[in-house]
């Protein structure tokens, strides 16, 4: 990725020399139902009218294009060979107000970045759409790529006839010979600008709202998908959400949505969850479910929706000025899209998800050596890319939580609306935002900011409990350890450990007499500081069986139990009434066995004996997803086989036993496929898609046979050509992509060789390729086949990321490292590595640093279960 970055130094200097009055853009897509070279680009024509606060400065403009057809700058024509270096048009003696016009040919793109064009295998249709955050419309246009110059943008696309042609403007008029028109968008900066064409298949409704003071607002709304999944397209339910959505955020904001209509488009081959271009938000297709899903998936889409809406205000409305401040848009967005789940649709339980799922991926993000803070030290483009992350995100959302407990939520929620009409249309930084929060608040936001947004690391709480001869508790305290000290050399920006406050509640659990439910009887709530805490109002309760620290999920933190609550729960965690309760259980037992606190082979015992009782099926999919992890990555080696058999044979057991039809039935057929390893597994799931097998209930739709099919190929028991008759009954974009997985997957030396040179060696594939022969190569069942892969893994990651676009290097890179081979030689090598390549690339060593510093938490978990195995 040579000369495509962007220094924080350098958007600062542009920043404060230029200020953009307009874009129009027009783009020529005709070519994208061409072949060969004349496929591979499009006519890209740009005017930008710009000021210069220093007339006669230089500055210059962002473009990757493969060439660029001419230049004018204020009626001067321009040599491209002189001013275009390929990554940036210098713009030399500017005058106070400048009009640049750039004409080029840029690529489309079969990474994701930019616009990706996507051939559909079951109709040969061809589907464009744009992704760009955090720097990626330089692929589609000239511009000033960075947040903080904001402008209005009018788009003009030449498109085939009959296309489906979207942007962020509401189009104008009708289109002329396959020219369409935009209405120009109000300042917006250039990440969020969006176009998606191509003939998609389009839902339209609309929203419509009365205001207090009388005036209305209708919106627009569509939903889009290739013509292919419109069969599966539940739109009904996508209108619901967002119209849910619409109207909670306009209860709570105080603010109409500012950006006219609002379309939805589910595309294909999508890098991301979803991206909130104002009045075009774009979403990865496999959103629109194509077989029987779980009410989770369901959740989560929801949730996705009103992450994405919610940025319309934090992050588009107003935008942070560089990425140092993208929690200001991510944490708030994922802060509001469970808020809004809960308050305004049918998924009332996101709080558990949240505490279950989101804060996982933070407690994971704030162990690892990159771990920073959540307003961060983002230096440049590449910086910017690997900080959309568990910290930003689930870390930010949680603390934003905590702020809600502290501050009020009505003095949360007022100084959002402050925020808003403060800011409008502009950009800001954390001062910003804080400011607002004291005037509603009345709050110190400067002592909070600094505990909890300027520090990196998790605390520890731990309850500590003495109880008289009557059995009732003489005092009750809570310990505080500690945010790690060392984040060490791959994280310089990382401020010390220190304590933080916490507002928690403390909840006091027994057993109920008439049933045996384990249920709480005492609750307060406290003010944790310092390194002890007395918690005086429970002082002389009756003895608990468990004392759970932050109950409720208040606060951010690692949950510790005494050894008298941890007793309980290795008997009775089923027992535990209270679904929150009782996800927070399980995420902190999750949490010690990472630590290697708790042998690997002791939550898999928990999961074997309790998980079959968790009512909430996104727990319930948490526990199948680390359950996998801590056989795979955690349990001693020796242990490792019998651990497979048992997990299985409880996995069968469960979803024999489930409702009939029911998604934990669901639940368990997957996580029964994911670990099948005997014969007699296999022979089952053989049996289930040939027919010959049969389980009550269970509808083996086509996504379900792939799911079936994947671990009959990692074990050798489903050859080319059994793979290859699936794909015939399944001739599709998600049919290919399984196909690609299941092939990769074989157990054969010829096979990995082929799929590790099409993703390292030929750069081939299109970016959902990559993803699926990555998924494939890497089964860990097939540790002795892959072995010799890691040291070519080491010798082949620099030039991959020098050669490669940062979106695939990122998932080679990552999916690549020997994670599969937990073994004290593969973390020696990661070592030598990071020791001898200084000078790599900074998000380079960083994403090394965050596989190495796993496998190290994978050899410690491994040295604690092998403790736990008795001798014989």
């Amino acid at each position: 990725m040579p000369g495509e970055n962007l220094s924080r130094d350098e958007a600062h200097t542009r920043g404060r020399l230029l200020s953009v009055d307009g874009y129009d853009v027009a783009l020529d897509v005709r070519s994208a139902v061409g072949q060969g070279e004349a496929a591979a680009t499009f006519r890209s024509r740009t005017t930008i009218r710009f000021r210069c606060a220093e007339p006669g400065a230089s500055s210059f403009a962002d473009l990757l294009a493969p060439s660029v057809t001419s230049v004018t700058l204020n009626g001067r024509t321009l040599d491209p060979a002189e001013v275009f270096d390929g990554t940036r048009i210098a713009l030399a003696d500017l005058a106070a107000e400048n009009t640049l016009v750039v004409d080029a040919r840029c690529a489309y793109s079969r990474t994701g970045e930019g616009l990706h064009r996507f051939i559909d295998p079951e109709d040969g249709e061809v589907y464009l759409y744009t992704q760009y955050e955090p720097a990626d419309a330089r692929r589609v246009f000239a511009n000033f790529e960075q947040p903080d110059l904001k402008a209005p943008f009018r788009f003009e696309v030449t498109a085939p006839e009959g296309w489906v042609v979207l942007s962020n403007g509401a189009e104008e008029g009708e289109p002329e010979e396959g020219r369409h028109r935009f209405a120009q968008t109000r300042p917006i900066s250039t990440y969020i600008t969006a176009v998606v064409a191509g003939p998609y298949h389009y839902v339209a409704d609309s929203y419509r709202r009365t205001f207090a003071d009388g005036t209305e607002l209708e919106i627009p709304l569509g939903a889009l998908c290739r013509k292919g999944l419109a069969r599966h397209f539940d739109a009904d339910d996508v209108f619901t959400v967002t119209k849910q959505g619409l109207d909670f955020f306009h209860d709570h904001f105080d603010y109409p949505y500012p950006f006219g209509k609002y379309d939805q488009a589910f595309v294909p081959e999508y890098n991301l969850g979803a991206m909130e271009n104002p009045g075009c938000v774009t979403f990865r297709e496999e959103f629109i479910f194509r077989g029987k899903v779980t009410e989770a998936s369901y959740e989560g889409r929801a949730n996705v929706i009103l992450h994405e809406m919610a940025h319309m205000w934090f992050g588009d409305l107003v935008t942070m000025q560089w990425w140092d401040d993208l929690w200001l848009k991510e944490s708030f967005a994922d802060f509001m899209g469970a808020f809004a789940l809960v308050g305004a649709t049918r998924f009332t339980n996101g709080w558990i998800t949240f505490a279950n799922r989101r804060k996982s991926w933070a407690y994971r993000a704030d162990q690892l050596p990159s771990t920073h803070p959540v307003t961060a030290d983002i230096r440049d483009l590449e910086d910017a890319k690997l900080n959309f992350d568990g910290i930003t995100y689930a870390k930010g959302a949680s603390v934003l939580k905590q702020l809600v407990a502290y501050a009020g939520q009505d003095a949360f929620l007022e100084g959002a609306r402050r925020y808003f009409k403060r800011h409008a249309y502009g950009n800001t930084r954390l001062a910003d935002l804080l400011s607002v929060l004291e005037e509603t608040s009345g709050r110190d936001m400067a002592a909070w900011s600094k505990a909890w947004l300027e520090t990196a690391g998790v605390n520890s709480l731990t309850p500590q409990v003495t109880y008289d001869a009557q059995d009732r508790i003489t005092e009750l305290s809570i310990l505080q350890e500690e945010a790690a000290a060392a984040h060490a050399a791959e994280s310089p920006i990382q401020q010390g450990p220190q304590l933080r406050p916490h507002r928690v509640a403390v909840g006091l659990y027994r057993r109920r007499d008439e049933d045996g439910a384990l249920v709480r009887y005492a609750r307060t709530e406290v003010d944790v500081t310092g390194p002890r805490t007395v918690v005086a109002e429970l002082a002389g309760a009756e003895r608990p069986e468990l004392v759970l620290v932050n109950d409720e999920d208040l606060t951010y933190c690692k949950i510790r139990f005494d050894e008298g609550s941890l007793a309980t729960l290795r008997a009775r965690l089923g027992d535990l009434e209270d679904p929150l309760a009782r996800a927070l259980c399980w995420a902190a037992l999750w949490g010690l066995t990472r630590d290697g606190l708790v042998p690997a082979r002791d939550y898999l015992d928990l999961v074997l004996r309790f998980a079959g009782r968790e009512t909430d099926i996104g727990v319930l999919q948490s526990l199948h997803t680390n359950a996998r992890t801590a056989l795979e990555h955690y349990s001693a080696p020796a242990r490792r086989e019998a651990a497979t058999r048992e997990l299985a044979e409880g996995a069968l057991r469960e979803l024999r036993l489930a409702e009939p039809g029911s998604g934990h039935q669901l639940a368990w057929a997957r996580h029964f496929a994911a670990i099948a390893a005997s014969p007699a597994d296999l022979q089952l799931l053989r049996g289930l898609l040939d027919g010959s097998a049969k389980i009550d209930g269970l509808d083996v739709d086509q996504e379900l046979r792939w799911t079936f099919l994947e671990p009959l190929a990692s074990h050798g028991a489903a050859d080319e050509d059994v793979i290859g008759a699936e794909l015939a009954r399944d001739d599709t974009a998600s049919g290919r992509r399984h196909q690609v997985r299941c092939l990769a997957a074989r157990p054969s030396a010829e096979v990995k060789a082929r799929a590790w040179a099409e993703v390292v060696d030929l750069d081939v594939l299109s970016n959902a390729l990559v993803e699926a022969t990555i998924s494939g190569f890497v089964q860990f069942g097939q540790r002795e086949l892959l072995a010799p892969y890691a040291p070519r893994y080491f010798a082949m990651i620099e030039r991959i990321w020098q050669e490669r676009s940062i979106e695939i290097a990122m998932s080679v890179v990552r999916g690549l490292f020997p994670s599969w081979l937990v073994e004290q030689a593969t973390l020696d090598a990661a070592d030598a590595w990071l020791a001898g390549q200084a000078d790599a690339a900074p998000a380079l060593r960083r994403m090394v640093a965050e596989e190495r510093d796993d496998l190290a938490r994978a050899l410690r978990a491994q040295a604690c279960d092998e403790a736990a195995v008795p001798t014989p």
